[in-house]
Protein backbone atom coordinates (compact mmCIF):
# COMPACT_ATOMS: atom_id res chain seq x y z
CA UNK A 1 0.00 0.00 0.00
CA UNK A 2 1.39 3.73 -0.03
CA UNK A 3 3.13 5.03 2.65
CA UNK A 4 2.52 9.01 2.04
CA UNK A 5 -0.64 10.77 3.00
CA UNK A 6 -2.51 12.77 0.24
CA UNK A 7 -1.76 16.23 0.67
CA UNK A 8 -3.82 18.61 1.67
CA UNK A 9 -3.66 21.99 -0.67
CA UNK A 10 -5.66 24.85 0.01
CA UNK A 11 -6.28 27.29 -3.20
CA UNK A 12 -5.25 30.71 -3.98
CA UNK A 13 -8.36 33.26 -4.15
CA UNK A 14 -9.19 33.97 -7.35
CA UNK A 15 -7.29 30.96 -8.61
CA UNK A 16 -6.79 27.40 -9.66
CA UNK A 17 -4.28 25.93 -6.76
CA UNK A 18 -1.54 24.67 -9.43
CA UNK A 19 0.56 22.23 -7.06
CA UNK A 20 -3.10 20.85 -6.21
CA UNK A 21 -3.71 19.98 -9.60
CA UNK A 22 -0.80 18.28 -10.23
CA UNK A 23 -1.13 16.33 -7.47
CA UNK A 24 -4.83 15.19 -8.22
CA UNK A 25 -3.68 14.98 -12.27
CA UNK A 26 -0.99 12.46 -11.63
CA UNK A 27 -2.74 10.41 -8.97
CA UNK A 28 -6.16 10.17 -11.56
CA UNK A 29 -3.66 8.71 -14.39
CA UNK A 30 -1.81 6.09 -11.80
CA UNK A 31 -5.12 5.30 -10.71
CA UNK A 32 -6.35 3.92 -14.27
CA UNK A 33 -3.63 2.14 -15.24
CA UNK A 34 -4.02 -1.82 -13.82
CA UNK A 35 -0.46 -3.78 -13.34
CA UNK A 36 -1.21 -5.83 -16.19
CA UNK A 37 -1.54 -2.79 -18.16
CA UNK A 38 2.83 -2.32 -17.68
CA UNK A 39 3.93 -6.33 -17.35
CA UNK A 40 3.68 -6.21 -13.31
CA UNK A 41 2.48 -8.91 -11.71
CA UNK A 42 -1.26 -8.54 -9.46
CA UNK A 43 -1.83 -9.29 -6.58
CA UNK A 44 -5.41 -9.21 -6.82
CA UNK A 45 -7.36 -8.86 -3.53
CA UNK A 46 -4.60 -7.50 -1.60
CA UNK A 47 -4.06 -4.21 -3.16
CA UNK A 48 -5.23 -1.70 -1.35
CA UNK A 49 -4.91 1.44 -3.95
CA UNK A 50 -6.41 1.43 -7.35
CA UNK A 51 -4.59 1.13 -10.30
CA UNK A 52 -0.72 1.36 -9.78
CA UNK A 53 1.16 2.01 -6.29
CA UNK A 54 3.49 4.98 -6.08
CA UNK A 55 6.36 2.43 -6.01
CA UNK A 56 5.44 0.94 -8.83
CA UNK A 57 5.12 4.18 -10.81
CA UNK A 58 8.60 5.40 -9.79
CA UNK A 59 10.13 1.81 -10.48
CA UNK A 60 8.57 2.43 -14.16
CA UNK A 61 9.57 6.15 -14.02
CA UNK A 62 13.17 5.20 -13.51
CA UNK A 63 13.08 7.31 -10.09
CA UNK A 64 13.26 7.34 -6.52
CA UNK A 65 10.00 6.41 -4.70
CA UNK A 66 10.74 10.21 -2.36
CA UNK A 67 10.94 11.80 -5.51
CA UNK A 68 7.79 10.73 -7.06
CA UNK A 69 5.79 11.24 -4.22
CA UNK A 70 6.97 14.55 -3.46
CA UNK A 71 5.63 15.17 -7.22
CA UNK A 72 2.58 13.75 -6.66
CA UNK A 73 2.23 16.22 -3.66
CA UNK A 74 2.69 18.79 -6.23
CA UNK A 75 6.22 19.68 -5.24
CA UNK A 76 7.40 19.91 -9.18
CA UNK A 77 9.13 23.14 -9.46
CA UNK A 78 12.30 21.48 -10.03
CA UNK A 79 11.62 18.43 -12.06
CA UNK A 80 13.56 17.88 -15.41
CA UNK A 81 12.03 17.07 -18.73
CA UNK A 82 13.76 14.22 -18.71
CA UNK A 83 11.87 13.33 -15.76
CA UNK A 84 8.76 13.89 -16.60
CA UNK A 85 9.48 12.69 -20.07
CA UNK A 86 9.96 8.86 -18.44
CA UNK A 87 6.69 9.97 -16.25
CA UNK A 88 4.56 10.74 -19.09
CA UNK A 89 6.16 6.82 -20.59
CA UNK A 90 5.52 4.99 -16.91
CA UNK A 91 1.78 6.83 -16.76
CA UNK A 92 0.95 6.03 -20.68
CA UNK A 93 -0.05 9.52 -21.23
CA UNK A 94 -1.42 11.37 -24.81
CA UNK A 95 0.51 14.20 -26.41
CA UNK A 96 -2.37 15.98 -24.41
CA UNK A 97 -2.14 14.71 -20.88
CA UNK A 98 2.12 15.47 -21.37
CA UNK A 99 1.79 19.01 -22.46
CA UNK A 100 -0.67 19.04 -19.54
CA UNK A 101 1.79 17.50 -17.08
CA UNK A 102 4.21 19.78 -18.27
CA UNK A 103 2.35 23.17 -17.65
CA UNK A 104 1.62 21.64 -14.32
CA UNK A 105 5.12 20.90 -13.35
CA UNK A 106 6.74 23.44 -15.05
CA UNK A 107 4.48 26.69 -15.26
CA UNK A 108 5.88 29.61 -17.39
CA UNK A 109 5.20 33.15 -16.25
CA UNK A 110 2.86 34.59 -18.96
CA UNK A 111 4.21 37.89 -20.63
CA UNK A 112 0.61 38.83 -20.95
CA UNK A 113 -2.43 38.54 -17.89
CA UNK A 114 -4.61 35.92 -18.80
CA UNK A 115 -7.77 38.14 -18.00
CA UNK A 116 -7.08 40.41 -20.86
CA UNK A 117 -9.47 40.55 -23.43
CA UNK A 118 -9.09 38.02 -26.32
CA UNK A 119 -8.35 39.74 -29.70
CA UNK A 120 -9.64 38.74 -33.09
CA UNK A 121 -7.61 39.83 -36.30
CA UNK A 122 -10.27 41.45 -38.92
CA UNK A 123 -9.27 39.56 -41.80
CA UNK A 124 -10.47 36.06 -39.57
CA UNK A 125 -14.19 37.96 -39.36
CA UNK A 126 -14.10 38.15 -43.33
CA UNK A 127 -13.03 34.94 -43.35
CA UNK A 128 -15.88 33.55 -41.49
CA UNK A 129 -18.13 35.55 -43.79
CA UNK A 130 -16.92 34.20 -47.24
CA UNK A 131 -17.91 30.74 -46.06
CA UNK A 132 -21.41 30.75 -46.82
CA UNK A 133 -22.69 27.30 -46.77
CA UNK A 134 -20.01 25.87 -43.60
CA UNK A 135 -20.55 26.90 -39.99
CA UNK A 136 -17.56 27.96 -38.72
CA UNK A 137 -16.96 29.07 -34.98
CA UNK A 138 -13.65 30.90 -33.66
CA UNK A 139 -13.00 29.40 -29.95
CA UNK A 140 -10.97 31.12 -27.27
CA UNK A 141 -9.64 30.51 -24.06
CA UNK A 142 -12.11 29.04 -21.25
CA UNK A 143 -14.17 28.04 -24.65
CA UNK A 144 -15.16 31.46 -25.35
CA UNK A 145 -16.79 31.34 -28.81
CA UNK A 146 -15.64 34.50 -30.05
CA UNK A 147 -17.03 35.16 -33.54
CA UNK A 148 -19.17 32.34 -35.75
CA UNK A 149 -20.53 33.35 -38.98
CA UNK A 150 -24.08 33.05 -40.00
CA UNK A 151 -24.61 29.17 -41.37
CA UNK A 152 -22.91 28.46 -37.66
CA UNK A 153 -26.28 30.55 -35.83
CA UNK A 154 -28.47 28.72 -38.51
CA UNK A 155 -27.29 25.45 -36.85
CA UNK A 156 -25.88 26.94 -32.77
CA UNK A 157 -28.52 29.23 -32.38
CA UNK A 158 -27.70 33.19 -32.69
CA UNK A 159 -25.76 33.47 -29.74
CA UNK A 160 -25.88 37.26 -30.40
CA UNK A 161 -29.17 37.28 -28.35
CA UNK A 162 -27.16 36.67 -25.34
CA UNK A 163 -25.04 38.25 -22.80
CA UNK A 164 -21.36 38.34 -23.86
CA UNK A 165 -20.50 36.27 -20.70
CA UNK A 166 -23.37 33.89 -21.82
CA UNK A 167 -21.58 33.24 -25.30
CA UNK A 168 -19.03 30.08 -23.79
CA UNK A 169 -19.74 26.61 -25.01
CA UNK A 170 -19.36 25.44 -21.07
CA UNK A 171 -22.16 27.36 -19.84
CA UNK A 172 -24.45 26.59 -23.13
CA UNK A 173 -23.68 22.57 -22.59
CA UNK A 174 -24.09 22.72 -18.86
CA UNK A 175 -26.60 25.50 -17.92
CA UNK A 176 -28.87 25.68 -20.79
CA UNK A 177 -31.54 22.78 -21.06
CA UNK A 178 -31.63 23.27 -25.14
CA UNK A 179 -28.36 22.06 -25.92
CA UNK A 180 -29.08 18.60 -24.18
CA UNK A 181 -31.76 18.28 -27.44
CA UNK A 182 -29.19 19.39 -29.96
CA UNK A 183 -26.46 17.44 -29.29
CA UNK A 184 -27.55 14.02 -29.96
CA UNK A 185 -24.27 12.60 -27.75
CA UNK A 186 -24.51 15.38 -25.50
CA UNK A 187 -22.05 13.54 -22.57
CA UNK A 188 -19.43 13.39 -24.95
CA UNK A 189 -19.75 16.71 -26.17
CA UNK A 190 -19.67 17.87 -22.59
CA UNK A 191 -16.93 15.56 -22.13
CA UNK A 192 -14.81 17.47 -24.58
CA UNK A 193 -15.67 20.59 -23.38
CA UNK A 194 -14.39 19.91 -19.63
CA UNK A 195 -11.60 17.97 -20.92
CA UNK A 196 -10.27 21.51 -22.92
CA UNK A 197 -11.25 23.82 -19.86
CA UNK A 198 -8.67 21.54 -18.19
CA UNK A 199 -6.25 22.11 -20.26
CA UNK A 200 -6.85 25.83 -20.05
CA UNK A 201 -6.17 25.73 -16.40
CA UNK A 202 -3.02 23.78 -16.62
CA UNK A 203 -1.79 27.03 -19.21
CA UNK A 204 -3.44 29.73 -16.89
CA UNK A 205 -4.05 28.46 -13.60
CA UNK A 206 -4.03 32.17 -12.40
CA UNK A 207 -6.87 33.18 -14.52
CA UNK A 208 -9.44 34.56 -12.29
CA UNK A 209 -12.03 34.29 -15.12
CA UNK A 210 -11.42 30.96 -15.63
CA UNK A 211 -11.46 30.75 -12.28
CA UNK A 212 -15.32 32.00 -11.36
CA UNK A 213 -16.12 29.46 -14.56
CA UNK A 214 -15.24 26.43 -13.01
CA UNK A 215 -16.96 27.63 -9.61
CA UNK A 216 -20.24 28.43 -11.32
CA UNK A 217 -20.35 25.34 -13.25
CA UNK A 218 -19.11 23.02 -10.16
CA UNK A 219 -22.36 24.82 -8.31
CA UNK A 220 -24.91 24.44 -10.77
CA UNK A 221 -24.01 21.64 -12.49
CA UNK A 222 -23.51 18.22 -10.79
CA UNK A 223 -22.62 16.24 -14.40
CA UNK A 224 -19.76 18.94 -14.73
CA UNK A 225 -18.33 18.56 -11.11
CA UNK A 226 -18.36 14.83 -12.24
CA UNK A 227 -16.59 15.51 -15.51
CA UNK A 228 -14.26 18.11 -13.41
CA UNK A 229 -12.96 15.51 -11.17
CA UNK A 230 -12.00 12.73 -13.53
CA UNK A 231 -9.24 15.34 -14.48
CA UNK A 232 -9.54 14.27 -18.22
CA UNK A 233 -7.95 16.54 -21.04
CA UNK A 234 -7.62 15.95 -24.33
CA UNK A 235 -7.75 18.88 -27.48
CA UNK A 236 -10.43 18.15 -30.07
CA UNK A 237 -9.12 18.09 -33.39
CA UNK A 238 -11.58 16.22 -35.82
CA UNK A 239 -14.86 13.71 -35.92
CA UNK A 240 -17.66 13.70 -36.34
CA UNK A 241 -20.67 15.86 -34.77
CA UNK A 242 -24.12 14.33 -34.37
CA UNK A 243 -26.83 16.93 -33.77
CA UNK A 244 -30.77 16.82 -33.64
CA UNK A 245 -31.63 20.46 -35.50
CA UNK A 246 -35.54 21.57 -34.36
CA UNK A 247 -35.71 22.37 -37.93
CA UNK A 248 -33.90 20.02 -40.32
CA UNK A 249 -33.80 16.56 -37.95
CA UNK A 250 -30.54 14.51 -37.79
CA UNK A 251 -27.55 16.19 -38.94
CA UNK A 252 -23.96 14.24 -39.12
CA UNK A 253 -21.13 17.25 -40.10
CA UNK A 254 -17.42 16.49 -40.13
CA UNK A 255 -15.38 18.78 -37.32
CA UNK A 256 -12.56 20.44 -38.33
CA UNK A 257 -10.48 22.18 -35.91
CA UNK A 258 -7.57 24.73 -36.59
CA UNK A 259 -5.00 26.66 -34.17
CA UNK A 260 -4.07 30.08 -34.98
CA UNK A 261 -0.59 30.13 -36.50
CA UNK A 262 -0.10 33.60 -34.26
CA UNK A 263 -2.45 32.85 -31.38
CA UNK A 264 -2.61 29.43 -30.55
CA UNK A 265 -4.74 29.92 -27.88
CA UNK A 266 -7.51 30.65 -30.45
CA UNK A 267 -8.88 27.67 -32.46
CA UNK A 268 -11.05 28.12 -35.38
CA UNK A 269 -13.50 25.01 -35.74
CA UNK A 270 -15.85 24.35 -38.87
CA UNK A 271 -18.55 21.88 -39.60
CA UNK A 272 -19.07 20.16 -42.94
CA UNK A 273 -21.49 17.34 -44.66
CA UNK A 274 -20.20 14.95 -46.74
CA UNK A 275 -20.97 15.67 -50.37
CA UNK A 276 -24.64 14.79 -51.67
CA UNK A 277 -25.65 13.28 -48.04
CA UNK A 278 -28.85 14.07 -46.32
CA UNK A 279 -26.94 16.72 -44.28
CA UNK A 280 -25.70 18.48 -47.07
CA UNK A 281 -29.05 19.02 -47.87
CA UNK A 282 -30.61 19.47 -44.71
CA UNK A 283 -27.65 22.54 -44.52
CA UNK A 284 -28.73 23.52 -48.47
CA UNK A 285 -31.80 24.67 -46.56
CA UNK A 286 -31.10 25.85 -43.58
CA UNK A 287 -28.55 28.19 -45.25
CA UNK A 288 -31.37 29.02 -47.99
CA UNK A 289 -34.26 29.62 -45.20
CA UNK A 290 -31.98 32.30 -44.31
CA UNK A 291 -33.20 34.21 -40.63
CA UNK A 292 -36.38 31.85 -40.29
CA UNK A 293 -32.89 29.16 -39.42
CA UNK A 294 -31.78 30.40 -36.62
CA UNK A 295 -33.46 28.87 -33.10
CA UNK A 296 -33.78 32.64 -31.74
CA UNK A 297 -35.34 34.01 -34.70
CA UNK A 298 -33.03 36.63 -36.03
CA UNK A 299 -31.09 37.02 -38.66
CA UNK A 300 -26.84 37.16 -38.23
CA UNK A 301 -25.82 38.60 -41.70
CA UNK A 302 -22.19 38.67 -40.97
CA UNK A 303 -19.71 37.36 -38.30
CA UNK A 304 -20.43 38.14 -34.59
CA UNK A 305 -17.88 39.38 -31.63
CA UNK A 306 -18.53 38.77 -28.33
Amino acid sequence: MDEYPEPVHEPAAGALDPRAELSEFLRTRRARLKPEDVGLPDYGRYRRVPGLRREELAQLAGVSVAYYTRLEQGNGRHVSPEVLDAIARALRLSDAEHAHLTHLAKPKQKKKPASRTQQVRGPLRTLLDTMDGVPAILVGRRSDILVWNRMAAAVFGDWAELPAREQNWARLVFLRPEYRDLFVDWEHKASDVVAQLRMDAGSHPNDPRLSALVGELSVKSEEFRRLWATHDVKEKCHGIQRLHHPLVGELDLRLESFHQADDHEQMLVTYHAEPNSPSAEALRLLASWGADATRAGTSTPSARTA
